[in-house]
Order: C-alpha cells, then sequence, then structure tokens
C-alpha cells in the first residue's frame, strides 16, 4: 500500500454527511426496532397485533415519518460516498482504484451476509454491497440515463401491480398468505424463545427463502428497486458535489425542503388511509397500486426534506452544534447499526432478555430513541474522543486496504496541545 492510499481522514470529512448519517440511524433504529420485537411478516399474516389507538397511532407515524425514509437516505449517501472514496482512489492510485474499491464492496457484502444470517434478517449491508457492483457500472452514465432510471424505478410498484393484478389467481395469494402465517410462527418459536443457534438457524432459513422462493422474490426485488432509487440520486449528487458546496445551493435547498413535505404529507395520507383500511395487503387491486406508489413518492419525498432539514441546519451555527451528538454517531456508521441489532435482539429475542412480542409500537419508538441518546451517542462520543475510526470501520479499513494497514490496534486521534 503506498503512503497515499488509504481511508478518509477526520479532517477531510464531511460535516454535513456524518450528520445525515446520525439522523439516518436514529431513524433506521425507530423503523427497526417492531422487526426485532416481532416477526417482519406479522404485517402481512392477518389481522394487527396491537389494538389499541396508542399503537395504531404510533404505526401510522413511523409508517408516513419514518418507513423507508432512513434506509434510503444511507443507501443515498453509500452512493455519495462512493463517488467520494473512488474519486479520491483515482487520483491517488488510478491503477487499482477500481479493484480497491472493489475489495471494500466484497468486504461489506461479507459483514452483510454473515449480519443476516446469524443475527437478524432486516440486514441492509447485503444490499448495498450486491447494488454497490452495480454502481460501479453505472458511474459513467450521463445524468440523463441516471434520471431515466430513477423514474423506471418509481414507476415500478404501478408496473408490478397491475402484472400482479392480472396473473395472481385467489389460490396464489391463499398460498402467499399461509406462507406469511407460518413464517410468523416459525419467528415466534425461533426468536422468541429459542436458543441463539435456532435464532441464527432460522435466520438462514428465512435468507435463503427469500433468495430463491419465486413467491417471496418480488418482495426482495421491490426492496433493491427503492434502494436503487435513492442510490442513482446519491451518484447525481456526489458527481456533481452538492455537498463539498452546499452553502452554494441553500436557496435551492430551501425551496426543495417544502415541496418535498408537501408531496411527502399528500401522498403519506393516502398511503396510512390505505394501510389503515385493508384488510389483506397482499390482495393486488387498483387501490393498492395507488398506495404502493403512494408510498414510494412518500418515501422519497420525506427523506429529501428530512436533508434539506439537516443541510440547511448545518449551515447555522446554533443548530450545527445542536447536531454534534448525532453527528458524531454518523462518523461510526457500520458500528452504530450493527450495535443496534446487538441491542435489539439482545432485549427482545429468547437468548437474550426474552421480551419478544410483549412491547408495542408506542413503545418500542419511545425506546428507540432513548437507547440511541443514552447509549450509542455516549460511546460514539468515548470513542471518538480517543479513537479516529469505529471499530467496525477500522476492520473494514484493515480488510480493504490489506495487512499493510495494520499499523495500531486503531488509529488514535491526534492529541490537543496543552497551551491550545
Amino acid at each position: 500500500m503506498t503512503s497515499q492510499e488509504g481511508p478518509v481522514r477526520s479532517g477531510e470529512r464531511i460535516a454535513t454527511l456524518d450528520a445525515i448519517r446520525g439522523i439516518a440511524l436514529l431513524g433506521i433504529f425507530i423503523m427497526n426496532m417492531p422487526n426485532f420485537n416481532t416477526s417482519q411478516f406479522a404485517r402481512f399474516a392477518g389481522a394487527p397485533l396491537w389494538p389499541a389507538w396508542w399503537d395504531r397511532a404510533a404505526e401510522t407515524v413511523r409508517d408516513v415519518l419514518f418507513s423507508g425514509k432512513f434506509n434510503s437516505m444511507f443507501s443515498m449517501l453509500f452512493a455519495i460516498g462512493f463517488t467520494i472514496q473512488l474519486g479520491r482512489l483515482l487520483e491517488r492510485e488510478p491503477q487499482r482504484a477500481v479493484w480497491i474499491y472493489t475489495r471494500r464492496i466484497i468486504w461489506l457484502l461479507v459483514f452483510g451476509v454473515i449480519h443476516a444470517c446469524v443475527f437478524w434478517t432486516g440486514d441492509v449491508l447485503h444490499m448495498y454491497a450486491v447494488l454497490g457492483f452495480l454502481l460501479l457500472v453505472l458511474r459513467k452514465l450521463p445524468d440523463r440515463a441516471l434520471i431515466g432510471l430513477v423514474v423506471a424505478c418509481l414507476l415500478y410498484p404501478t408496473a408490478y401491480g397491475i402484472v400482479r393484478m392480472i396473473i395472481a389467481t385467489p389460490e396464489d395469494i391463499q398460498r402467499l398468505t399461509e406462507l406469511m402465517k407460518s413464517l410468523v410462527a416459525a419467528s415466534n418459536s425461533a426468536y422468541g424463545h429459542g436458543t441463539f443457534v435456532q435464532a441464527a438457524h432460522e435466520s438462514t432459513r428465512v435468507m435463503t427463502l427469500l433468495y430463491t422462493y419465486p413467491p417471496l422474490m418480488p418482495i426482495l426485488a421491490a426492496g433493491y428497486v427503492q434502494y436503487l432509487t435513492t442510490l442513482l440520486l446519491g451518484l447525481l449528487l456526489g458527481r456533481h458535489r452538492f455537498f463539498q458546496n452546499a452553502i452554494d445551493h441553500l436557496p435551492l435547498v430551501r425551496r426543495v425542503q417544502w415541496w418535498a413535505l408537501g408531496v411527502g404529507v399528500g401522498t403519506g395520507i393516502v398511503y396510512g388511509i390505505w394501510e389503515a383500511s385493508v384488510k389483506n395487503p397482499l390482495e393486488p387491486t387498483p387501490w393498492r397500486i395507488i398506495a404502493s406508489m403512494s408510498y414510494v413518492l412518500c418515501r422519497l419525498a420525506v427523506m429529501i426534506f428530512y436533508v434539506s432539514l439537516i443541510v440547511r441546519a448545518m449551515h447555522d451555527d446554533r443548530w450545527r452544534r445542536r447536531l454534534e451528538p448525532v453527528t458524531l454517531a454518523g462518523r461510526m456508521p457500520l458500528t452504530n447499526y450493527l450495535m443496534q441489532t446487538l441491542l435489539g435482539t439482545f432485549m427482545f429475542f429468547g437468548w437474550g432478555l426474552g421480551f419478544w412480542g410483549q412491547v408495542g409500537p408506542a413503545a418500542d419508538l419511545v425506546l428507540a430513541v432513548v437507547m440511541f441518546f443514552a447509549i450509542q451517542v455516549p460511546l460514539s462520543r468515548f470513542w471518538l474522543r480517543n479513537f479516529e475510526l469505529g471499530p467496525m470501520e477500522y476492520l473494514w479499513r484493515v480488510l480493504t486496504y490489506g495487512r499493510p494497514a495494520l499499523g495500531s490496534i486503531f488509529p488514535r486521534r491526534p492529541r490537543a496541545r496543552a497551551n491550545e
């Protein structure tokens, strides 16, 4: 490894991106907490688990304001980071840059597969890694082609919904509903009451089903398409160095922010009405197509609103100081994302404290916020006072850049002099 080759140093970091990562981590924790507590397939399997009005209200707030918005934000950030990291590698070592970045993606895929198959099936790292390979292919496409792909991704739910209305039979829907019920029962047994080994076995089985069983593969494909939408948006923003020059775009950001909020609220209301009124979410109907399209637009618009809000806040001294705690958490995104799985599964799974199925959506929301600010933010602050990188970020660096990167256990932050 050359003296110039290596990851981004703290002095080169873009604070706004770290703030967005930190907010995304909080949103992801809020969104994922119910899936640490109950089966991810429960919403497809029948009547609501939590009929109390406060839990139904919390579910609606979560779905409209959080669901999908922060994973999408993370995928956008992944693509922005791709453009920054690959660009620096091309400047420093152009002949090996693509190979070095390919190694980085391969190790992210390894982390993701282990995370999904051993710890929790809600993993998105392996999906980002798969799409990361696609980024290497798409990175030289002109802007107009990338925008066309974004539009195609946004139209996917409508196209898929129409196809399902044409080809799906009542028997197909019934079989899929029964499969969801069986997956819920298996989750309750393995995650709620099983040992760590039994939970890992069930996670591996579910991941295998998702990638090999045809009736489930369209659900997985929809996730990939949604992440690809914001990945392409991140590629466009990164290519034009939007965040490096964000101060020049603040008037545009302000206008986009309020338009995005309007679209997000409007489409979110449509989706919320559908969710509250539908009996079987798997049944293909014109109403479901409208709801699916509304969800996709709400997901993108609300994410853009959040990003615009954070960009503006980070260019205001008072708000930048207020966002410092989440900005620190955002400097250790991989470590904190995996820590959330550790915290969530330990609290709810049978091999941990065993509170599976005992905490409703309202309490889930409160728990996620409290655990983020009471555990993850303080740990991030403590760690980054002493070290340059989070522990998982450093492991990823070592595996990416090879044995010569092993100069110490962790690269330490330089100490300030006494008279500074």
